[in-house]
């Protein structure tokens, strides 16, 4: 289907089993998340966003679903820091490898510390960013918790 990314190369190495979805990216999308949870015409609960943000002075990565907003003293809670801020687009390309609207938390360039919205982890399955606009990988949200390391809490205020 799709020439490998890091994030596929990632879950290959691992032996993690996957589903990849591909759709029309719309660069003009208000929200990029939305955007792609209708064109595959899934619950935007199931459709994970990957945000990239700094707790206290660390870079973390944040996945979350793509109808909600992520709370920054929640995420600076469960992070245990003073503060969090969302990175700037072009530090988030920097520090992940890849561009935005195709970030995914997996082969990310420098790795960050995983934070995964509570309420994913109920679903059977969960979609996020295979690691290019327009490519999602649909996964167990156990195994990208395995996978990452990743920490789990309450992490949204809800979308305005």
């Amino acid at each position: 289907m799709a020439r490998g990314t890091p994030a596929t190369v990632a879950l290959e190495k691992a032996k993690v089993a996957f589903t990849l979805h591909e759709y029309d990216y719309d660069p003009n999308a208000a929200r990029i998340g939305m955007q792609a949870a209708e064109a595959l015409g899934v619950s935007p609960s199931r459709l994970l966003k990957t945000l990239m943000a700094k707790a206290g002075g660390a870079v973390v990565c944040v996945l979350i679903a793509s109808d909600r907003e992520v709370n920054l003293k929640k995420l600076a809670a469960a992070a245990g820091a003073k503060d969090a801020a969302m990175l700037p687009a072009a530090e988030a390309e920097r520090v992940t490898g890849y561009h935005v609207g195709g970030i995914s938390p997996l082969g990310q360039k420098k790795r960050a510390r995983v934070f995964i919205e509570a309420a994913a982890l109920a679903h059977s399955t969960v979609i996020l960013n295979g690691g290019r606009r327009g490519l999602q990988i649909e996964i167990v949200p156990q195994e990208l918790v395995r996978l990452l390391s990743a920490t789990a809490a309450d992490l949204s205020s809800a979308s305005s």
